[in-house]
């Protein structure tokens, strides 16, 4: 069996899988506050079987946050002794002791005393000395990053060799600012067939040197299969009429497709508890981008609906 595609992502040299594996779904019942989807119950064993079979199937790229509940324990737990076997990145900025919370129930704290106690916990869990990449977590501007002085603490963490590299979990309009410093070496963003927003930002962060990282690629999951997407979202996918292009491809392979088509995608994350719906994920990519006359007529498709990216010049 072929093994999965890899890219480099961006400067930091490291070559990723195209499909990474995003552990937001090992998180247990745990629900941070705020919007969200709520976590579901899982069992250890369940987190054992996924974690390892992620690395049997050949994925070396590794998504956590301390945000996610129990998933940087289970991933020391289960995987830190193959620990050679992948790149492991976390997030910071988690509000490591709730009674550093902000008055009005702010989800992110940037100080460094918060990021250092972070990355400090996220090591301790995860049975590493060292991450290999260290985001900020819930996209914040670059005038909050400046005034807390959260850049330099990153580079100082850097440089004691607890991370490996830095990067941030954006959004816009925060990304493209951030963009512009040339300080991180990645970028993740949200984005599918069917949130286009971001389609413009992967590669203007490209074409400065980043590594790109995407979530969402699966938009969530199909309502009518998995039972997680957004319905309102998936009602451009009927205005688009893209079911007249599956050509034998269910809606989630195609969407999956479609993401890694992006020429300045370096690794999709995605997620799940199942490993069928995972053994069926590693299928699609190895079946790689679509062609291009379906991507094109994808994407003029979904313009005339209303799906565009958002300019950032």
């Amino acid at each position: 069996m072929a093994d999965l595609p890899k890219r480099k992502l961006g400067r930091t040299g490291l070559e990723v899988t195209v499909l990474g594996f995003g552990t937001l779904e090992l998180r247990g019942s745990f629900q941070r506050p705020g919007p969200g989807l709520p976590g579901r119950p899982l069992v250890p064993t369940q987190a054992q079987g996924i974690l390892n079979a992620v690395l049997d199937a050949g994925i070396n790229f590794i998504d956590t946050c301390i945000d996610y509940g129990e998933s940087e324990e289970y991933i020391g737990k289960y995987i830190s002794h193959r620990r050679n076997e992948y790149i492991l990145a976390s997030k910071c900025g988690c509000i490591v002791d709730p009674a550093s919370a902000p008055p009005g129930g702010g989800q992110h704290v940037y100080t460094r005393k918060n990021i250092t106690a972070g990355v400090n916990q996220s090591l301790k869990r995860m049975k590493t000395d060292h991450l290999d990449l260290i985001q900020f977590h819930g996209s914040p501007s670059k005038q909050v990053l400046e005034q807390e002085g959260a850049i330099q603490t990153l580079l100082d963490l850097k440089r004691e060799g607890k991370v490996r590299f830095i990067g941030a979990s954006s959004t816009l309009p925060n990304v493209a600012d951030l963009i512009k410093l040339g300080v991180f070496d990645t970028f993740q963003v949200p984005y599918s067939a069917i949130q286009r927003e971001h389609e413009g930002v992967i590669s203007q962060a490209a074409k400065a040197g980043a590594g790109t990282i995407i979530r969402g690629g699966v938009a969530r999951g199909s309502p009518e299969e998995e039972g997680r997407g957004d319905p309102d979202a998936w009602k451009l996918w009927g205005r688009a009429k893209l079911d007249e292009l599956l050509d034998g491809m269910t809606q989630m392979e195609f969407v999956l497709r479609f993401t890694i088509t992006h020429p300045d995608l370096h690794t999709a994350i995605v997620g799940t508890l199942n490993p069928a719906h995972l053994a069926k994920n590693v299928a699609v990519v190895r079946n790689g981008p679509l062609p291009a006359s379906v991507y094109n007529e994808a994407k003029k498709r979904l313009a005339a609906a209303g799906a565009v990216p958002v300019s950032t010049q």
